[in-house]
């Protein structure tokens, strides 16, 4: 057993592969198999985006603040959510979970605060909703964004209050409840869409947190899909083992189901081998976004006399497009650092005759994120 470093505070020991599996990655292992992979809770992860996101759960966790998580599906939002009640205070209190866009609008209102008998058709008897359910510990609004802006006066109301009224009921329930909220949106797009309160997101986000997406995570993705394997093969009683093309896919794909898709492609591909994993079949079938390989396939057509500013302005205009507005596969495709491209972006939005030209060769803007 190897030993990972548990930022939250615990050491625990990780699955590693036997001396045989080894031998045969050893080649395409070599750029991460020294690596621990350090946890929380259940998140994994030893790159630098992870270790960030692991500091800023145990700041945040004793503390009583509202938190919102802001990141792609299949990052790990939930589970984020789940460390932070595990490290606070009241972890012994309920933690209670809602997804706001699984929920119908004309049953979120009861499902949030309860209902009083008779007070509509079907309600046969009283019943809590998931703030008296969560109350003394913390509520996990999933995908908060997706609620009506009917409702999203109401909460907000809770919030500041700590009171509401079930439906039907003529006094008000108070509660102490943390609320920890999530989204898959931009909450700046989604305010400005209309879609997200302004006072709410204020009221939610006393501590934003990012949830980094799996492609910016390095070699997290190889330490992490042989966890996943060694899972399966312990609960399996295999010995079964990644194919040198499969370790090269692994880093080349840019995943964009996350670490649920990467779970679930690791398991399809282990039901289907013998021995040796072969992810391509795995993820052919399902796949929705691009490999790098393919991305290169398109090209930039720049006239004899352009200025070098102006080529290298459009280049990266077009390959930000192409990327899907992703800035991490951009720089990555490019060849620069993330940092150089935030910076060559924030250039060309500063010059104000260069805007229109911005906008129309890349919709997805040039705001840096901390």
């Amino acid at each position: 057993m190897a030993n990972g470093l548990n930022v939250c505070g615990n050491v625990v020991g990780l699955p590693t592969l036997d001396a045989k599996t080894q031998a045969v990655l050893h080649e395409d292992r070599a750029p991460y198999q020294e690596t621990e992979l350090s946890r929380c809770g259940k998140l994994y992860g030893a790159s630098e985006p992870m270790r960030n996101l692991f500091t800023m759960i145990s700041k945040v966790a004793p503390t009583n603040a509202n938190v919102l998580i802001v990141g792609e599906s299949g990052t790990g939002k939930e589970l984020v959510a789940n460390v932070i009640h595990q490290k606070s205070k009241d972890s012994s209190q309920p933690f209670v979970a809602l997804n706001c866009g699984a929920v119908s609008p004309q049953l979120i209102e009861a499902e949030l605060f309860g209902h009083e008998r008779g007070s509509f058709t079907g309600a046969i008897r009283s019943q809590k909703g998931c703030f008296e359910r969560a109350n003394g510990g913390t509520l996990f609004l999933d995908e908060v964004t997706e609620m009506s802006l009917d409702m999203q006066v109401k909460l907000l109301r809770v919030l500041e209050t700590n009171r509401f009224y079930r439906i039907g009921a003529d006094e008000e329930t108070e509660v102490r409840v943390r609320v920890v909220a999530a989204t898959n949106r931009d909450p700046a797009e989604a305010v400005a869409a209309g879609l997200l309160r302004r006072d709410l997101y204020y009221r939610l986000a006393v501590f934003p947190i990012a949830m980094p997406s799996l492609r910016e995570r390095g070699h997290d993705i190889g330490l992490l899909a042989d966890l996943f394997l060694q899972q399966l093969n312990a609960e399996e009683g295999c010995n079964k083992f990644f194919s040198r093309a499969s370790l090269r896919l692994l880093q080349a794909y840019p995943w964009p189901g996350n670490v649920r898709e990467l779970k679930n492609v690791v398991h399809r591909a282990f039901i289907l081998a013998d021995r040796e994993l072969d992810i391509a079949p795995a993820i052919g079938p399902v796949r929705n976004a691009p490999t790098l390989a393919e991305q290169n396939t398109d090209c930039v057509t720049v006239q004899i006399g352009s200025k070098l500013a102006d080529a290298e302005q459009q280049l990266i205009c077009a390959t930000l497009d192409h990327c899907g507005g992703n800035k991490t596969m951009t720089a990555e495709v490019l060849g620069v650092s993330l940092k150089t491209l935030y910076n060559r972006l924030n250039e060309y939005q500063s010059k104000l005759f260069l805007q229109d030209a911005i906008v129309h060769a890349s919709p997805y803007g040039v705001q840096a994120r901390n």
